[in-house]
């Protein structure tokens, strides 16, 4: 299976899961940030994030302007966010939850959108 196929039904699927969850339980994303005060978990979810965008970088670090460059821009996402967490832990923290405040809706909106756009690239539900 191509690379580009098997990371766009991997975070099709993936953001429309972690999107659904966080609508049915909005109270996850607050636990998500108290967890993130724990020095453990911190550095355990900065590993994760780095592993998962080197990983999706490695394997798929395709520029193109169609829906490889979103799973491309995931990765490195992935990858300066974890970098961030480890490096600058708390004032990255402190901009996740501004940006989290007051772009909430917005965010999940966007998770959706782009997890049904990949979903839809790769079998094709709406032909358009």
């Amino acid at each position: 299976m191509d690379n580009s196929i098997f990371l766009a039904k991997f975070w099709g699927w993936y953001l429309i899961i972690f999107f659904l969850i966080l609508s049915l339980k909005p109270k996850r994303i607050k636990q998500i940030f108290n967890d993130l005060k724990d020095e453990k978990f911190l550095i355990i979810s900065a590993f994760v994030a780095i592993i998962i965008g080197l990983l999706n970088i490695i394997f798929h670090n395709i520029w193109e302007l169609n829906y490889k460059l979103i799973i491309t821009l995931i990765g490195w996402f992935s990858l300066c966010i974890g970098l961030a967490l480890f490096i600058l832990p708390r004032r990255t923290i402190s901009w996740l939850e501004y940006v989290n405040i007051k772009l909430v809706q917005v965010i999940y909106m966007l998770l959706f959108f782009i997890g049904l756009f990949l979903l839809n690239k790769v079998y094709g539900i709406v032909l358009i």
